[in-house]
């Protein structure tokens, strides 16, 4: 088959050859010039995995025009704050996604990226006689804005220039993307876990299939039909996979290699995808925001599978005290690392930029981790504790603070805490402890108070679990101790 006749985008029976995809990344890429933007212009995709979603997004990259994938789980309030922080000049969106949509931005042009009455039609906005723009985007231009939850709870949106996409690019294809790579995604397209792998893919002519949602049958079969060679997943769905009890029965030989990253990857896991699913395994660790990245090949080092593996070629990783001075060796501290691969800073905030920023004595720049780590006698990364409260729960980054925030707003709540607890379905989960005020009326039972808060906060935020206590186990000095709350609370399912 003609490279240009091999299919680019395959989701459910629909299809889209790269000749197709390249003539459709042209007409997107002309309708934004018609329509006034211009690369460093941004305009934001909030809607449910389509054909369409990929297609926009690779468009807009295309001309310069920066994208903002916006999580449709989102709150409305943090769907409004990254609307305002981006300046988005235009929304893609869809029937699924549009009632999550603040109202303060009605006025806001959209494009139906399903055909629907929600916007205009996007066939409809594709059609224009002219041609796509002549742009040669520079290394130091914005790509994309990836909006992470902060832990002030305001969305900080992670400006990711060309650079560091063109840099991920050559680690795939050191990876053996290509042509013939068949890669199966299935976390939401607004997931920088998902674009690390899908733009490699589409760029160095493979195939990307998608899929609109997990399902462990479901993500089988499609690795069994095409024949999937290369696929990225956090380390919750390799459990649910490796728990599914036809696994076995699946051809999954034409694997060449699997990723994981964007939690905590235990051993014992790591081991039964060796030993049970064909094809290498490699662990990545770092961060969104760029930064040092270290990778460990499992099925090369099956005696590290304790560790996140070494820092990759040309990231420099090193490890800093709470007075910011490097560590000696053997010791622990952060994890602060320097790359090609970093992103520019925070979307129009200084501030917060300059809080993850460390320069060592020559002024070169790293990115903090906030985690904390340390090497091992052959230079292997092993973590520690996390010095941020996140929850990385199903892959995605739950600040705890946000929860808090809410649960405060409940008249009964005196005090509150939300920890992460240890979770076989989810990797964490959210667990809140609550002390309620002495003079509350009609204090509600725990499950109450619990759908109280889950209809409030976002799908991933939602609790799994709520206690009420006494009083908060606290340090000398006042401080919530957080740790001793993830003990109190045993392991989930």
């Amino acid at each position: 088959m003609n490279a240009l006749e091999q299919p680019a985008l395959i989701l459910a029976e629909d299809q889209i050859s790269h000749a197709r995809f390249q003539t459709l990344k042209n007409q997107v890429a002309a309708a934004l010039h018609r329509d006034g933007l211009r690369p460093g212009d941004v305009v934001a995709i909030c809607g449910a995995t389509s054909l369409a979603y990929a297609v926009t997004f690779m468009g807009c990259v295309q001309c310069g025009v920066v994208v903002a994938p916006l999580a449709p789980s989102s709150t409305a309030d943090h769907l409004q704050a990254m609307l305002d922080n981006a300046q988005v000049k235009l929304l893609f969106t869809d029937a699924e996604t549009i009632d999550r949509l603040p109202s303060a931005h009605a006025d806001l042009p959209r494009i139906a990226l399903d055909e629907s009455s929600v916007g205009r039609p996007w066939n409809d906005w594709l059609e224009t006689t002219l041609p796509p723009p002549a742009v040669e985007p520079q290394a130091d231009w914005p790509f994309n804005l990836i909006y992470s939850s902060g832990t002030t709870g305001v969305p900080k949106g992670i400006m990711q220039p060309f650079g560091m996409r063109w840099t991920q690019i050559e680690r795939a294809r050191d990876n053996g993307y290509g042509p013939d790579t068949i890669c199966l995604t299935s976390t939401p397209l607004y997931s920088n876990t998902t674009l690390v792998s899908l733009i490699p893919t589409l760029t160095l002519g493979g195939t990307v299939v998608l899929m609109k949602k997990f399902d462990v049958r479901s993500y089988l079969e499609l690795a069994q039909r095409h024949r999937v060679t290369h696929t990225m997943l956090v380390p919750v769905q390799y459990q649910r996979l490796m728990d599914f009890p036809d696994f076995d029965r699946y051809d999954l030989s034409a694997f060449r290699a699997k990723f994981c990253t964007s939690a905590p990857f235990r051993p014992e896991l790591k081991q039964d995808i060796l030993r049970r699913w064909p094809g290498g395994l490699t662990e990545y660790y770092g961060m969104t925001e760029g930064g040092g990245r270290t990778e460990l090949p499992c099925h090369l080092h099956p005696d590290k599978l304790h560790s996140v593996g070494r820092p990759a070629k040309g990231h420099d990783i090193r490890l800093i005290d709470e007075h910011g001075n490097e560590v000696h060796p053997g010791e622990s501290g952060e994890v602060v690392g320097s790359s090609g691969a970093m992103m520019k800073g925070y979307h129009r905030m200084p501030d917060k930029t300059r809080e993850v920023e460390w320069f060592d004595p020559s002024g070169k720049r790293f990115i903090r981790t906030g985690d904390v780590g340390r090497f091992d006698e052959d230079g292997f990364l092993i973590l520690g504790d996390r010095k941020k409260d996140m929850i990385i729960t199903g892959g995605f980054n739950v600040y705890p603070v946000d929860i808090e925030s809410v649960l405060r707003q409940h008249p009964c709540v005196k005090e509150c805490a939300v920890v992460g607890v240890s979770s076989r379905a989810w990797g964490e989960t959210p667990v809140a402890y609550v002390v309620h005020r002495a003079d509350a009326v009609d204090i509600p039972r725990e499950t109450e108070l619990m759908q109280w808060l889950n209809a409030r906060v976002g799908k991933v935020q939602r609790l799994a679990s709520l206690v009420y206590l006494d009083a908060m186990p606290r340090s000398e000095i006042g401080k919530v101790l957080k740790r001793e709350l993830r003990d109190m609370h045993p392991p989930l399912a």
